[in-house]
């Protein structure tokens, strides 16, 4: 644990879904470093399933409070998801303001991520604290089926607004050199007023997890069990459900694979998967068709015993919303991890494997080759180009020795230790408090800036509605960030 300030200070955190990604484990990592550091810290979220998030978010370990999660739903009917976004964080906010929440914690700073809609509003109702926005990546780059005109119109008025409101923050930051790139290239009037600050995302390098059952099996704690599917080697892919992680990638590579080459090994692709979200459950399906296309046994399992107990047999096997205790598991036994997204905006999951010694194969862009050294912690390479992953599977699991294997083990344990530790971000994070506290706000947002917001908003409505009234259009493409994982 960090050693804590002396001049603790009251952080509220606003999150719009507190529950299983990238996104949420930034958000968990930052509110635990700056608590380890001694300030209070509460999150306020819109949502938040203890049996679908972090076991920092229900076990105690965070004070989280959920507000405003009505009357407005994610979405409707599968539409206006980014409509919907917006007005429950208005609505998150607004709540906790009415039932003199934020008077009585008096916080001296907000951290906000995702979403920045709700900054100006912020500013309005808390003149005096500081804001932080922590941007993962430009929403409006992350909207898929831009072509058709009607869709382009119906992000306008959204796309302006994630802009215009994110200055009113008074300090933004970026998950990695090459998202805080994009924003600036993205969005150039708004990196030339705001400093863009990269800031890290964390794994824990503490020898023990609290958080995290111990032992190399799933056998009720006492670590003497029997291993995992009897020892049986495999790949790994942990990521989200979702089109944009690629994850078929890793399948073609995987059938790439002479039988001789994979007989014995298993590819597991674990990940979050909500079924309340059409994507997850398409996709899914998707994956599945596309195993057995390729003439790959596969099986899907839900549950810790329904996953442990998959035949010998099953060459894919797919995990869902997998709990913290069997990610540990099989992020200590695989013997490769395979990251599929292309330009992903940072990726916190091959920091988590190159801790436990599992050497990393992620595609050549993005975040991945900021913390992965190609050849020395693993390998990047295309994802243009299967076979090249195909041939990484095959070094990895038949022609590596025992020796390099290990070398490469060490040295992926200490690139995590020595750049990206939970106390790397919190000290920096605490550090940006300090700063923006010992500065001068901005103070409240102009009667012009309210009217702007306010019409935004209507816009968005009314184009939003016209759109789908009238092109029968709003099949869920439209989406907030949910970040990366």
């Amino acid at each position: 644990m960090a050693k804590a300030t002396n001049n603790g200070k009251t952080i509220l955190f606003l999150h719009p879904d507190l529950g299983i990604g990238g996104a949420e484990r930034l958000v968990v990592d930052a509110a635990v470093g700056l608590q380890n550091r001694g300030n209070r810290v509460v999150i306020f979220t819109s949502h938040c399933d203890p049996k679908h998030c972090f076991d920092e978010a229900r076990d105690g370990t965070l004070e989280v409070r959920v507000r405003g999660n009505t009357p407005i739903p994610p979405s409707i009917l599968g539409r206006f998801s980014i409509l919907c976004a917006i007005l429950r964080q208005l609505h998150l906010i607004l709540q906790v303001y009415a039932t003199s929440e934020l008077r009585s914690l008096g916080p001296d700073a907000y951290f906000v991520d995702q979403l920045s809609a709700g900054l100006p509003l912020l500013r309005l109702l808390a003149p005096t604290s500081r804001i932080f926005f922590y941007c993962h990546f430009p929403d409006l780059l992350l909207v898929r089926g831009r072509a058709r005109w009607w869709k382009r119109v119906y992000r306008l008025p959204f796309d302006a607004l994630e802009q215009w409101s994110m200055a009113f923050a008074d300090t933004i930051a970026v998950n990695s050199n090459f998202t805080r790139g994009v924003v600036a290239s993205t969005w150039p009037s708004l990196a030339k007023r705001k400093e863009l600050k990269t800031v890290y995302p964390c794994v824990a390098t503490g020898k023990t997890n609290v958080n995290e059952q111990p032992g190399s099996t799933l056998d009720g704690g006492e670590g003497d069990g029997k291993p995992l599917w009897n020892g049986k080697r495999f790949l790994l892919s942990i990521n989200r459900f979702e089109r944009k992680k690629d994850v078929s990638l890793a399948i073609r590579a995987f059938a790439g694979l002479a039988p001789p080459q994979r007989r014995g090994v298993r590819l597991v692709l674990a990940g979050g998967y909500d079924p309340r979200v059409a994507e997850n459950v398409a996709y899914h399906r998707e994956l599945v068709a596309l195993a057995a296309s390729l003439g790959l046994s596969h099986r899907t399992a839900g549950t810790i015993v329904t996953a442990l107990e998959a035949p010998d047999d099953v060459e894919v096997l797919f995990l869902l919303s997998v709990p913290g205790a069997l990610k540990e598991l099989l992020l200590k036994n695989a013997a490769l991890l395979v990251y599929t997204p292309r330009n992903e905006h940072f990726g916190i999951v091959p920091l988590e494997a190159m801790l436990r010694g599992v050497p990393v194969l992620a595609a050549d862009s993005g975040g991945p080759v900021e913390t992965v050294r190609d050849g020395v912690t693993g390998w990047l390479r295309s994802p243009e180009r299967p076979e090249l992953w195909t041939e990484v599977m095959d070094l990895a699991l038949n022609r590596l020795s025992e020796g390099e294997l290990a070398h490469m083990s060490e040295a992926g344990v200490r690139r995590v230790r020595e750049g990206f530790g939970e106390t790397h971000m919190a000290e920096r994070l605490d550090g940006i408090f300090d700063e923006m506290l010992a500065t001068e706000g901005e103070g409240a947002s102009s009667m012009l800036g309210m009217v702007l917001l306010t019409a935004s908003a209507l816009v968005g409505v009314f184009v939003a509605v016209f759109v789908a009234l009238w092109y029968g259009w709003g099949n869920g493409n439209e989406r907030v960030i949910w970040a990366e994982e």
